[in-house]
């Protein structure tokens, strides 16, 4: 649905985004990188605020750029907020509607809906000024999805919600990438991210680094083998085992006696090995885990590379 292809955006002699070519389907993209990393001018980009520089962005095949017929498929909630205080959230939800051009019988049909669906009908009647961040942070999402739109782009939306808030928001943009919708995140929060989705465009001082399925990304840094830490009470016996295959790099011992380190190019073929040392061989396996498989040591690698 969204395609930018050698996008680049200059701010005087300053680079926001640096000749970007990437597609984003349907589904749950998160966009990560480091403050001025590009996120918000990207962004930007993509909801029509900002043209390119060089190159081009596109959405359902059209230039975004003051495009109504692209507004009306799309939904936006920025990082800042900018409220009608003395407003109530659903009075602030049916204003937007109605500038969306809806009578008023179908924004207060809209409104009401997209409000009991981001879960604020208990609280809509409240004036914002009254609001804590989460539900402003709901309010937000309400207006974006007011249209029904086919791409929703959240700037930090996770922002200000606590831990049950993160979840619901969570489950509410997975039911609705599986309704077909292309969904952009802009995230720094990476642990929170990898929880919504799998498939990241990372961005690092206007290029992108990388982009695609996470597991595939970190599977192509060659320089950085795999670390895997292996739990058993018997930890010398699964070492004499693991040291004699081929796709083993290192075995370094836990300091506790009850754990190991195993670095390794080949994951895959090592959680088989870890299957057959349990049940070939009887070794204990009482847990398993990588440090390295992960969103975070994928972005510290990239940036640092």
């Amino acid at each position: 649905m969204i395609v930018l292809d050698h996008a680049s955006r200059w701010y005087g002699q300053v680079i926001g985004l640096n000749d970007v070519t990437c597609t984003i389907p349907v589904g749950i993209t998160a966009l990560l990188g480091e403050n001025g990393a590009g996120k918000s001018t990207m962004m930007r980009m993509i909801t029509g605020q900002l043209r390119p520089t060089t190159g081009t962005v596109r959405i359902f095949g059209l230039d975004p750029f003051a495009n109504p017929e692209v507004f009306r498929r799309l939904g936006y909630c920025p990082e800042i907020d900018q409220f009608y205080e003395w407003m109530t959230g659903r009075q602030f939800v049916q204003h937007l509607a109605r500038l969306q051009g809806y009578s008023a019988a179908e924004a207060s049909r809209r409104t009401d809906e997209t409000i009991a669906r981001v879960g604020m009908a208990d609280r809509a009647d409240r004036r914002l000024q009254g609001y804590s961040k989460g539900m402003r942070q709901r309010i937000k999402l309400a207006q974006a999805l007011l249209t029904d739109p086919d791409v929703i782009l959240l700037d930090e939306p996770l922002n200000g919600l606590d831990p049950v808030g993160r979840r619901e928001f969570m489950d509410l943009l997975a039911h609705l990438a599986l309704e077909g919708k292309s969904i952009v995140v802009s995230s720094h929060i990476l642990f929170e991210v990898e929880q919504m989705t799998r498939s990241i465009l990372l961005l690092h001082r206007g290029r992108l680094l990388a982009t695609g399925d996470l597991r595939a990304i970190r599977g192509l840094i060659d320089r950085h083998p795999h670390r895997i830490r292996l739990e058993t009470p018997d930890p010398r016996a699964a070492a004499s085992y693991l040291a004699n295959l081929p796709f083993v790099l290192e075995i370094l011992f836990d300091p506790s006696g009850e754990a190991l380190e195993v670095r390794t190019r080949e994951p895959d073929q090592f959680y088989n090995a870890v299957a057959d040392l349990a049940v070939l061989h009887g070794i204990p396996i009482h847990g398993l885990e990588s440090p390295d498989n992960n969103l975070e040591s994928v972005f510290r690698y990239l940036v640092n590379a």
